[in-house]
């Protein structure tokens, strides 16, 4: 019975089961997008998949924080960029792949929802950008 759950819950160190919410079958689709990686450990998959939770679990909370001292009930994207900012590791890394914020003289919002490819910097040779991973391919 044990081995039937391993699929969808990750044991903690404290032996408290965490059920993941991110599809695994996703995250190894996103891991193999690299040609350097054929084959994927599943306890390797589980470790990336986790990781990812608690990255997006943090980021979240320190961006509902900012939107709650700025006293606003969503989180948009200036509350995400200011979280990033605050956290040292985490801008290094993530800061400058954010969508620069929309100007607000802008009134036009039909171009503003429109999905953006961000071709601002060269991809190095051998790279995808991962915006084409999640387009429906036709």
């Amino acid at each position: 019975m044990a081995g039937e759950d391993e699929g969808k819950n990750s044991t903690a160190a404290g032996g408290e089961v965490h059920q993941l919410q991110i599809p695994l079958g996703r995250v190894k689709k996103i891991m193999k997008l690299d040609q350097d990686i054929n084959k994927v450990n599943s306890e390797a998959l589980h470790l990336i998949a986790s990781s990812t939770e608690l990255f997006l679990e943090v980021l979240t909370e320190k961006s509902a924080q900012v939107a709650l001292e700025k006293k606003r009930k969503t989180i948009k994207l200036e509350h995400l960029r200011v979280a990033v900012k605050r956290h040292q590791p985490t801008n290094d890394f993530l800061l400058d792949s954010l969508p620069v914020p929309s100007q607000p003289s802008d009134p036009s919002p039909k171009v503003q929802n429109r999905p953006r490819l961000s071709t601002e910097k060269p991809l190095p040779s051998g790279t995808r950008r991962i915006e084409a991973f999640f387009q429906k391919s036709t």
